[in-house]
């Protein structure tokens, strides 16, 4: 048996794990490569934690590759040149005043938008929040979704479901990237919209305390990842700098959970799916 702490800032209690079950990947998940789908690289972290603090963290975790959207988006650029065969970078609409419970109210947000896309290789919108449906916003989510159509990108939205349904209903095609599988979300919501929605991946940030059971991996959870392996991902959420400090055991964490998955669908959480997704080559030792 294994011990490992769960240093999540929700968690702060041991968990001890039974011996992995025949077929699973077991101590072969420490030699993945991770994609790390839900980074973030925000002002506060620029200081304490440089562009190459960053990769360092990377490189010690296993990390190959991150998507990585920033509050102001400018973290992402300073990541993305620092390191661009690393970093995937995406186009988060936060800045100044608008975050992520007024974001949508700023005039000229459509605009700003475009202009970042324009400039930069964003390969998406988001992550972006959308708490509620507001028909106010009506306009900027159609010409957001429009945009991510005509560009061939993805959203990448933090929300329950009633906003991924609202997306999803005005273009099917739209590739959305759900935040936290829905953060709150339980497998049996889930499921029935990836069912449903071809286009719909998830990340997992942030739901390892309810992919994690006592006694090694929930069986609902384990049902629907290895239903849908070719549409999840792992993710850090380096939201605060507080997850820049925990980073290594956060990663440890993610590979705690794949390690118990058979190895095909451990690799394709780990990093096929966003390797496929992103047009990236992760290369192998």
């Amino acid at each position: 048996m294994q011990i490992i702490k769960r240093s999540l800032a929700v968690l702060g209690w041991f968990v001890v794990f039974p011996a992995f079950a025949d077929g699973a990947i077991g101590d072969g998940v420490k030699t993945l490569p991770l994609f790390d789908a839900h980074m973030h690289y925000k002002e506060p972290a620029w200081d304490e934690y440089p562009v190459g603090t960053v990769i360092e963290l990377m490189d010690k975790s296993g990390v190959a590759m991150a998507l990585v959207s920033s509050t102001p988006d400018d973290g992402t650029i300073m990541l993305w040149e620092h390191a661009p065969d690393r970093i995937v970078p995406e186009m988060r609409p936060y800045k100044n005043q608008a975050g992520s419970g007024n974001w949508t109210k700023f005039p000229g947000m459509l605009d700003y938008i475009t202009q970042r896309l324009d400039a930069y290789p964003h390969t998406g919108i988001g992550e972006f929040h959308l708490h509620r449906i507001d028909p106010a916003d009506k306009d900027l989510i159609n010409g957001i979704v429009s945009m991510a159509i005509k560009r061939d990108i993805f959203v990448h939205v933090h929300s329950g479901q009633e906003p991924v349904k609202l997306l999803l209903a005005l273009e099917p095609n739209l590739k959305v990237i759900w935040a936290h599988a829905g953060m709150s979300e339980p497998p049996e919501v889930i499921e029935p919209l990836m069912e449903k929605h071809a286009t719909l991946y998830a990340d997992t940030s942030f739901r390892e305390s309810d992919i994690l059971a006592v006694d090694g991996i929930d069986p609902e959870w384990e049902a629907l990842l290895i239903k849908f392996s070719d549409r999840f991902m792992v993710g850090s959420d380096t939201w605060v700098n507080d997850q820049w400090a925990r980073y290594e055991t956060l990663m440890a964490i993610n590979r705690k959970w794949l390690s118990y998955l058979p190895r095909e669908v451990a690799e394709r959480i780990a990093y096929k799916n966003a390797q496929r997704l992103f047009e990236r080559n992760i290369k192998l030792d």
